[in-house]
């Protein structure tokens, strides 16, 4: 009798999920996304799991920690800012595109207090960032060098100055998010207005200042 053999392990092919559990993780997912959009990434895996309704050991099965789920997370959503930079570079109007794109990814961010932090802060799903910024920096780059060219955009505007001015939104809607969710609209009105070379006058801002009592909550 000839004695069985077992093929090396490297030569395997990982098994695709059982039904169950593939649904198991796309509910997991789907929990992660909404807990981690309300409280941000200082959760535990212990949290997403009482929110998806499955035991925490079923979500380790699924997850090693934390960074790898908020990773598979936040991959469609990348995905998401990528195809908006794409979508305003083959607007017909440079500027129009550039404001577009603005509008889209700022919305993100003041709805989604995780994607602030996986993109703005970096504290977490560093691997999902670094892939992002990769992917992303030539469409800025583009999108910028476009406006630029049409005579609609200050020729002094450089890449980096999208994360820095997203940054400040998303500071607007971490601390005024409760009180007033779409102020940041306000502010990147009057940004894009310090952004453009043909400005005829003033934009309209959106929305109202801030009380002085409500600026004293939002410090809060």
């Amino acid at each position: 009798m000839s004695r069985r053999t077992t093929p090396p392990i490297e030569s395997r092919a990982p098994r695709p999920l059982r039904a169950d559990a593939e649904r198991n993780r796309q509910r997991i997912i789907a929990a992660a996304h909404e807990v981690f959009a309300e409280r941000g990434l200082n959760v535990t895996l212990d949290d997403i799991g009482h929110h998806a309704g499955v035991g925490v050991g079923t979500v380790y099965r699924r997850f090693a920690h934390r960074d790898e789920l908020i990773e598979a997370v936040f991959e469609d959503q990348v995905g998401r800012m990528i195809a908006a930079a794409e979508q305003a570079l083959a607007h017909e109007d440079p500027w129009e595109g550039l404001v577009e794109f603005f509008l889209v990814s700022a919305e993100d961010f003041a709805q989604n207090r995780g994607l602030r932090e996986v993109l703005l802060e970096r504290a977490h799903g560093k691997t999902a960032v670094a892939a992002m910024r990769d992917r992303f920096t030539p469409v800025a780059d583009a999108l910028i060098a476009r406006a630029q060219e049409a005579g609609r955009l200050r020729d002094d505007i450089e890449t980096t100055d999208f994360p820095v001015i997203q940054i400040m939104l998303g500071s607007v809607s971490r601390h005024s998010g409760a009180l007033a969710p779409e102020l940041w609209r306000r502010y990147l009105t009057l940004i894009l207005d310090g952004m453009r070379r043909d400005r005829p006058g003033p934009s309209p801002l959106p929305v109202r200042a801030l009380e002085p009592h409500e600026f004293d909550q939002t410090l809060m």
